[in-house]
């Protein structure tokens, strides 16, 4: 399909010379980057403008008009629970996001100077969720019915961006419905038919629009709303065979045979099996089958999410997303409804995991994504994390798609950079060009794969073209994680590219990470390092080709919060006959 991130190319034989599957691993792998990597084209970006222009015009006000409903057939479960925290600021009066607040009193959703993240938070109504977890219905509904009314007096006639946009108007319906009692309270016969018929519209408008949304979670979300609601609302039967359709062509288009999401971003990923969770529970409520390809889709995307978990249950930071907590990833599981097993290997995802003796190394084995799938996509082929039971020792500094008041937008674009993350930087550049605009440019184009697995341990090898059309050097990376999963040795290996233009002698930095609460001592050689976590094991670091020093780092959690850390680097140089730093981890108390 065209619209994918990659094409996996034929597998190549193993080092050993056999090309059979061990235990369900695939031993060899080619991902090829495709090469239409660029945002919209000047065509599409003006056919979309008209689109969003036709938004205000007679044609588009006639087709959102129909019949008025009287009421919701149901109230699905909303089994997802909420940030409490938030859902008291709004009690007392005030909307708190990433370190954010707006006062309830000044909202004026003519005029939002918010962030964009935020600005979507109020337009889904998301915060409907927290608002639920935070109080009673009594305690509740006359707060979310005054802002509902704020928003129905500016949005309610004229669809426009960022309110009407596919995959929040998606959102809204889904909430709205699943938190009715907190809107719908009213005794004030005029709002209610307001806000139903609102729903109704929002609905139409979706009708005509969800497979203009961009490809991945915002078509799949506006999709899923269209399904939603179909059974929501009376006489919706057309609509939900007519949506069943749709949402089954953008399950097709948004994840990867082996369930992970095209942006790969676990981020992403974590939204759309929420979004199909909370879709399913409409099929509950209403007593009607759920159609195969749902339950199979999130068959497939909750191992592939799980394959991201470290010892501590929570999310690896990856691909701009940040280390999601532990009981959001375990919510997030038990309203899926699916028990799995984490996948260990995510070839067309991009994600590899090994596992040993309560050790877990998660590695980005594959180009990053297309511009025009991910927003934060992040400059990290062949980055690696690591974690100790339920501490983490490697990590990525991740966050940068969680923009808010503790994240400006220069920081974030630093965080998608090869330097913010656990793995080798030559010549202090990315092994993906970050583009002024933001999005991704030339880089990795194809990443080769070799898996083994044995009784004695785990062996993964890749390598990357990243650097080879600027700098004329193959990036390789050995990786070996031993049975009891005590020892990590890995090799970073700088070849020259052949029929390339002949590489000259380069600056490397070896870079890892490390988690906040683990504290390095650097040893007299300067070659090592002892690692203690809080509350954890002593590790050794040692590495060999290059020479150690100890940096300052950070680390940002779920919320978008950078927290201090600091980083183990390996400095060297490539030279034009190929260079090699070796290195490891070792678990000695």
């Amino acid at each position: 399909m065209s619209d994918r991130r990659r094409t996996p190319a034929p597998s190549v034989p193993d080092l050993a010379g056999n090309g059979q599957e061990d235990d369900g691993i695939e031993q060899g792998k080619r991902l090829i980057r495709i090469a239409d990597d660029k945002g919209l084209s000047l065509a599409q970006r003006i056919a979309n403008r008209f689109y969003l222009m036709s938004w205000k015009t007679p044609i588009h006000g006639r087709r959102l008009k129909g019949k008025y409903p009287l009421k919701l057939l149901a109230v699905p479960e909303d089994e997802m629970p909420g940030d409490v925290r938030a859902g008291q600021a709004i009690r007392a009066g005030y909307f708190l996001f990433r370190g954010t607040r707006q006062p309830i009193d000044a909202l004026d959703f003519e005029r939002l100077t918010l962030v964009p993240a935020f600005a979507d938070y109020l337009h889904s109504f998301a915060w409907l969720r927290d608002l639920a977890s935070a109080g009673t219905r009594e305690q509740g509904a006359p707060i979310a019915e005054g802002v509902m009314r704020r928003w129905l007096a500016v949005h309610a006639d004229t669809p426009s961006e960022p309110a009407w946009r596919a995959d929040n108007a998606a959102w809204r319906l889904l909430f709205w419905s699943a938190h009715a009692p907190l809107i719908l309270s009213s005794s004030d016969l005029v709002y209610r038919s307001l806000v139903l018929n609102s729903i109704a519209r929002t609905a139409r408008h979706l009708d005509r629009g969800a497979d203009k949304a961009p490809i991945g979670l915002p078509r799949l979300a506006a999709w899923g709303g269209i399904v939603g609601v179909s059974m929501l609302l009376p006489g919706g039967a057309a609509r939900k065979i007519f949506g069943e359709a749709g949402l089954k062509r953008a399950i097709d288009s948004a994840f990867h045979t082996d369930g992970g999401i095209i942006s790969r971003s676990p981020l992403d990923q974590f939204q759309a099996i929420m979004l199909l969770s909370m879709v399913r529970s409409v099929y509950d409520v209403r007593r009607e089958q759920v159609p195969p390809f749902l339950t199979e889709a999130l068959a497939r995307a909750v191992p592939a999410l799980l394959g991201l978990t470290h010892g501590d249950g929570g999310l690896g930071s990856w691909q701009g997303a940040a280390a999601i907590d532990p009981a959001s990833v375990e919510a997030l599981v038990r309203a899926s409804r699916v028990r799995a097993r984490p996948l260990r290997q995510a070839n067309d995802w991009g994600y590899q995991r090994l596992a040993a003796g309560g050790t877990i190394v998660q590695i980005d084995a594959a180009p990053p994504p297309v511009a025009r799938l991910a927003a934060a996509g992040c400059a990290s082929t062949g980055a690696i994390e690591i974690s100790d039971g339920r501490q983490r020792l490697v990590v990525n500094c991740g966050g940068a798609a969680l923009g808010g008041a503790w994240m400006p937008e220069a920081l974030a674009q630093g965080l998608r950079t090869t330097a913010a993350h656990s793995t080798l930087v030559l010549n202090d550049s990315n092994s993906t060009a970050l583009l002024p605009d933001g999005t991704l440019g030339r880089g990795v184009t194809e990443v080769e794969l070799h898996r083994q697995e044995t009784d004695s341990g785990s062996r993964i090898e890749i390598s990357h073209d990243g650097y080879v059309r600027r700098m004329g050097y193959v990036h390789r990376r050995l990786l070996l994680l031993s049975g009891d999963g005590k020892e990590i040795r890995g090799e970073d290996l700088l070849t020259p590219a052949a029929r390339r233009r002949k590489p000259v002698k380069l600056s490397i930095q070896l870079r890892f990470h490390l988690a906040p609460g683990v504290e390095p001592t650097s040893t007299a050689d300067g070659m090592g390092a002892l690692l203690r976590i809080d509350d954890g094991a002593i590790w050794q670091f040692r590495a060999n080709g290059g020479k150690l020093a100890v940096e300052e780092s950070l680390w940002v959690d779920h919320e978008g919060r950078p927290h201090p850390a600091r980083q183990l680097v390996v400095t060297g140089e490539a030279l034009p006959g190929g260079s090699t730093i070796g290195w490891l981890f070792k678990k000695v108390g």
